[in-house]
Formats: C-alpha cells, structure tokens, sequence
C-alpha cells in the first residue's frame, strides 16, 4: 500500500472556491468538457454479507437485477469494507484513509436533549462523530470537478448541527438519515433533508405526521405506514430524474435495508418469502434497543434484500429511459458483513460456510463484501476479477474516472504536516488497462471488539485483544487454522505493519501486538 503526500482541505470555502475556479471557463468547449464527464451513482446497503446475492451464490434470496448489473458489468471477488462496522467503513470510503488514520474508527454516538413526537420521546440533537473538516471527502472532490452531487440514505458522518453535515460537505441534495441510531427503524418519527433546490440553509428535520400517531413500540407500530426505505429511494429517483445530461451527477445511495429491525410493508416481495419459508422463526422483540417483536424472520431478511434489488432495477430502468446508462457508471457494495440485530439470522443465509464472521469482526465475514460496477462500452460486460482492493481506493479511483490528477497538490494543507491517504485506483482494472498498482497489505482496526486485520497476499492476520491469529487464505478461506506459531517471520512483518500504520486516537483505542 503506498503513503502518498498528504490530501487536505483548507475549508469547505476554499474547496469550493477552488472547484469554482476550475470550470469558470464557459466557452462551448469546457461545457462539452463537463458534459463528456462520466456520471456515477454509487449504491451502498447496509449489513449485507458477501454471499446475499444470486450472484455471489446465494441460494435462497432472488436479486435478477443485481445479477443484472454483474451480468453487464464486473464482480469483484475480493473487495473489502472499510471497517466492520458502519460508520468508520463509511469514512473510510468518503477519506480514502484506512482506520489506523481516519479520524472516524468507530460508531461513536452524540445524543443531547429530549423532544416529543406524539407520544414518542426523541433526542433533540442526534448523529455521530463529525468527519475531518481539515481533510476533504469525496462528495467534496466531485463538486470541485463539476459535478451535481446528490445523497440519499444514511449519512453517519455527524451529528446535526455539528460542522460535518451534508450540507457544509458538499451535497447539494439530501435526504435521509443523518443519525445511524435512528437508521436502525424504518418506520421512524422523522427524516432529515438538504434541498437547495427547496431553499433549505441547513440540514433539517422532516417529522412523519402519520407515523407519529402511533407508538414507537408495541401492537401500535404495525399501524405506522411511512416506509423509510420507500421514502428514500423516491427521492433519489426524483433526483436522478431532474438529470438532463448537462452536468455530470454524482448520487450516494446508501440504503439502509437489509439494516436491522426487520420489519416492511407486507406487500408481495414479503407474501412470496413467507410461502417460500416453512416453519420461519420469530424473534420476541426488545424494547430497549427499539426492535419489535417479529414473525418470519427469514422471509422479512430475504425480502429485504429482493426489494432493494427492485430499487436497483428501478434505478437501471429510469438510467436507460433517460439516455444516461451509456455514460453513467453505477457501483454497488455494502458496508460491511452481515448483523445479528433485531432476529436476523446470518447463519441461515450463508450455510455455505464460505466466509468466517460477522459484522463487527476482522475475519474475512465481516470486511470481505460484494462489489459490482457497470460501466456500458468501458468496463467488460459479465468480467469477474480478482483484485484485492478496499473502500479506500475509491476516492483515488473517482479522480482517475473523472479526470482529477493532481488532486492531492491541490487541496493539501500545508498548515497540517501530517495526513494520509491510503488508496490505490483500481481505475485500470475497470478500464482492462495495464498498469494496475497492488496493495502491499490492507489494513482494519475495530475498537469495539478490539481487533486489528492485516491482509498481506494471501497471508491474513486478525489480532484480537493485541493476540495475533495467521491464516493463509489460499488454503484456509474460513480462517480455521491459526498458523502464527509456524511463521514467525510473517507474523513479524505484519506486527511492523500494524506499528507503522497505526496513528494513536484519544477516541478509538486498540490493544496492538507486543
């Protein structure tokens, strides 16, 4: 993995002057210039396992639209999260940065102050630990290049109010959940919205009149019928809709099913799983973390995931009707591996035993996701590719895509001597381009379970409460056989690693190997 020179941002308003100055060229040649840029749509879910899909080899869940997309585009077979678990995976995505230098390493939450909806008491002041003002994210990078920039979903990178939110971050639409707590329910008592186009200042809060009538637990709450995840993709097909092809567009769909409680409208998708699902389980419920009791809990899960497939096709669908595949590249993962939470039951899901671990765990279960990226006449229709990367390499990548090179001179910060970015582009894999750099090792840290991973070729290693545990993922992909005490040499090298690469957070604290 290489260091590169640091990539900062002075501030938001020097980000933006700068992007401004960029294209303040408005001959036909520079508007023909930004036309000619590709779109993107990157879709993100939340906790789906590397083997959920049709296309991963799932056998129980129907998904012939992200089949789809992998039929016409490339399926990565070794992408990885940033993180195991929401928030610092989704940093790791808008920084470039792995979690031994990300600010952001783990789901730190800010709660303040009580109001009522209804009956039903909320925070006041919700979200979680704000992204790096003195470090530029991606939305930030794409607006600088021209681009519309639109985000639907959760965005877990700071608390309302606080000084990273979408709108001082550079989305121009947004609409979704700023808090990830509040994620965890699709039947909430409010949303949170951006809209320049409504005229909003600021981010703020959408209160769910219907839903607000009923309890948040209990009998009561099947009578709420404002669906978030239906709410979400509507505004993102508004948003993708409004695009003319005149300026580029980059939307950040982070859906949140197959997420948590699982629970949805109990329309067809769910009718068919239930038939197709004898003798399901039931989960009892738990009202202090919100989860209500649940029948079916199999067909609820694998619903989940076949109507997010539906929001996908719906999203290929209006692309074409639009005349914007051609030059749109859509890519498609999730956050990290599959949860327990609220009744599901990954176990059932993945009998394959492919991958070992869950969500909140460095084996590969828990980092290891699905990839997919479409891209008509660029990127090889139904290719499968090998190559190791993470979601750090994202932000590199764009600015390959899009024609940013010299992105880390522009917006370095020479007041702050030290910041890293972490990522390769993996732009000439897509583009079936020689050339590709490789990682040297990948790297994860996780404080909540207090695990470190290393990925070294086919060597990995997960420290557990500062234990290092090997594995050799050419002839044990399940992680069963802890190798450590018959290569001390690789341990040894990956200990170095481990050394160099991990920067001490006051927030975020790890047991590193002796």
């Amino acid at each position: 993995m290489n260091k590169t020179n640091s990539l900062v941002l002075v501030s938001g308003t020097m980000m933006l002057a700068l992007g401004t100055g960029c294209h303040s060229n408005t001959s036909e040649e520079a508007n023909k210039e930004e036309q000619q840029k590709p779109n993107i749509i990157f879709i993100l879910c939340d906790d789906m396992g590397y083997g959920d899909l049709a296309c991963y080899g799932q056998k129980y869940i129907e998904t012939p639209n992200l089949d789809r997309l992998a039929a016409e585009g490339m399926l990565f077979t070794q992408a990885y999260a940033g993180s195991p678990v929401s928030a610092p995976s989704r940093a790791s995505l808008m920084t470039g940065q792995h979690t031994g230098h990300c600010k952001i390493r783990g789901n730190k939450e800010y709660w303040s102050g009580e109001m009522m909806y209804g009956q039903n008491k909320e925070y006041t002041v919700t979200g979680q630990m704000p992204y790096d003002t003195a470090h530029i994210i991606l939305p930030e990078i794409m607006k600088a290049n021209g681009y519309t920039t639109g985000m639907f979903g959760k965005w877990a990178g700071g608390y309302e109010g606080s000084e990273s939110t979408p709108d001082k971050r550079g989305i121009d639409e947004y609409y979704g959940y700023i808090c990830q707590f509040q994620a965890h329910l699709y039947y909430p008592n409010f949303m949170n919205r951006y809209s320049k186009s409504a005229g909003d200042t600021a981010v703020i809060r959408i209160p769910l009149e219907q839903n607000i009538e009923h309890a948040m637990y209990g009998d009561d709450y099947r009578n709420r019928t404002q669906y978030s995840a239906d709410l979400i993709h509507q505004q993102a097909m508004e948003w993708i809709d409004k695009q003319d092809g005149k300026q580029p567009f980059y939307g950040f769909l982070t859906y949140t099913l197959p997420h948590a409680e699982l629970v949805q409208p109990q329309d067809s998708i769910v009718q068919y799983y239930m038939e197709k699902f004898q003798n399901d389980k039931s989960y009892p419920g738990s009202e202090g973390s919100r989860y209500n009791p649940i029948m079916h809990t199999h067909a609820q899960f694998a619903a989940m995931i076949t109507r997010l497939d539906t929001y996908v096709g719906e999203i290929m669908q209006l692309l074409d009707k639009k005349g914007l595949a051609e030059n749109t590249i859509v890519m498609f993962s999730s956050d990290n591996g599959p949860h327990e939470e609220g009744g599901a039951d990954p176990e059932f899901f993945g009998r394959d035993g492919k991958l070992r671990g869950l969500k909140r765990q460095c084996y590969e279960g828990g980092i290891r996701v699905p990839f997919i990226v479409r891209w008509p006449g660029k990127v090889q229709a139904g290719s499968v590719n090998d190559h190791i990367c993470a979601f750090y390499d994202i932000m590199p990548t764009f600015c390959d895509l899009i024609g940013e090179t010299d992105y880390v001179a522009k917006y370095t910060n020479p007041e702050k001597p030290v910041d890293y970015f972490d990522g390769i582009s993996f732009a000439p894999t897509l583009l079936g381009q020689a050339g590709q750099k490789q990682h040297d090792f990948l790297y994860w840290e996780f404080e909540e379970t207090d695990q470190i991973g290393v990925r070294m070729g086919d060597w990995k290693m997960v420290v557990k409460k500062g234990q290092p545990h090997l594995y050799n993922l050419a002839t044990d992909l399940h992680e069963d056989h802890d190798v450590a005490a018959e290569h001390p040499d690789i341990v040894q090298q990956m200990k170095e690693v481990i050394a160099k690469q991990h920067i001490e957070s006051p927030d975020f604290k790890v047991i590193l190997p002796e």
